[in-house]
């Protein structure tokens, strides 16, 4: 039982992080070797996109989670769109530097994301707290 545990905590993820890693490596080359033979990069994305969704769409039905979905309204269907919207702005920024560069640089670049969210995440908190601070002190001289 142990052992499961233990594969499920500790290599799953680790695996899945790997395996990503290797998907937006072999992504990287794939787009420049496309650019290089005249495709341009906005039909790479409307490619990437349609084959991350066929690729995605049929995972609910194997999901073991709950089938009661909430509502779609306007704010959730809002927040879908703008959250493409950036998504795909930031695919096509991201093409066209390895259009300028390598994709060598550009896997080099991808490998620092986790560190300068670390570094956002603590000035994010440092920020919080220090404004949440100044707000009770405010409260208590009022």
């Amino acid at each position: 039982m142990e052992r499961g545990k233990y594969c499920y905590n500790d290599v799953v993820p680790f695996s899945a992080m790997v395996a990503m890693e290797c998907t937006n490596v072999g992504l990287n080359t794939l787009f420049k070797a496309a650019t290089n033979q005249g495709m341009s990069y906005h039909v790479f994305v409307v490619y990437a996109y349609g084959i991350a969704a066929l690729l995605l769409l049929p995972s609910p039905f194997f999901s073991l989670r709950s089938r009661v979905l909430p509502p779609l309204n306007f704010s959730i269907s809002y927040k879908i769109f703008l959250l493409g919207v950036i998504g795909c702005t930031s695919q096509i920024m991201g093409y066209t530097g390895i259009n300028y560069s390598s994709p060598t640089l550009a896997s080099a670049i991808s490998n620092l994301v986790p560190a300068f969210t670390f570094i956002l995440a603590l000035l994010f908190r440092f920020f919080l707290s220090l404004s949440s601070d100044s707000l009770s002190c405010f409260r208590q001289h009022n």
